[in-house]
């Protein structure tokens, strides 16, 4: 996790400055519910928004600088956000529960070894009946360039007991570099 705390140094091209559109759309739509987790935060614009809506938000991330920035953003713009440094592989050291679990781009950074281990480690703190939504790099964006592409294949592998897969459906990421943006799959997923 070196390279992601070394990154928030500066401002990574995934940190957009304000929340994803996919986010917003899913507040919009009224499918973020109760107390929210945002596992992999980075900065908090996200968990902010969310906040900034009336939602009890904790936000996690193993990049110590991420969370620094995260809290002094929150500071700024007074608004409520639990920020911790953490490990998302073990989400029960936080000893809490949640009834929504945001991941905006973590998931497709996880090994295949490391996909089972998170899935128990949301398994962890997710309510019965709480939803798990997910942003993640499609096999669809082209190039190489930035993070492993999933396919829905491997979503439905990782996520196929325990949970009920709602729906996956073609999403997009905003980042920094201009232009168009990428192609993700958004992923809506109860844990039973």
């Amino acid at each position: 996790m070196d390279f992601f705390d070394s990154a928030y140094g500066g401002i990574p091209p995934w940190d957009i400055g304000h929340p994803q559109k996919e986010f917003i759309r899913l507040a919009e739509e009224g499918e973020i519910s109760g107390r929210v987790l945002d596992v992999g935060c980075g900065t908090g614009e996200n968990a902010l928004y969310l906040a900034h809506l009336g939602f009890e938000v904790w936000g996690i991330d193993a990049a110590p600088s991420a969370i620094k920035k995260a809290r002094e953003k929150a500071k700024e713009r007074r608004v409520k956000v639990n920020f911790l440094v953490g490990d998302a592989l073990r989400l029960q050291s936080l000893q809490n529960k949640f009834d929504t679990v945001i991941d905006c781009g973590l998931f497709h950074v996880f090994t295949d070894e490391e996909r089972p281990i998170f899935a128990a480690s949301l398994s962890s703190v997710l309510l019965p009946g709480g939803r798990y939504f997910m942003l993640c790099f499609s096999e669809h964006e082209p190039g190489s360039y930035g993070p492993r592409r999933v396919t829905q294949a491997e979503i439905r592998a990782t996520f196929n007991k325990g949970w009920k897969i709602n729906y996956i459906r073609e999403g997009e990421f905003e980042t920094r570099f201009g232009g168009e943006d990428v192609k993700a799959w958004l992923s809506s997923i109860t844990h039973l």
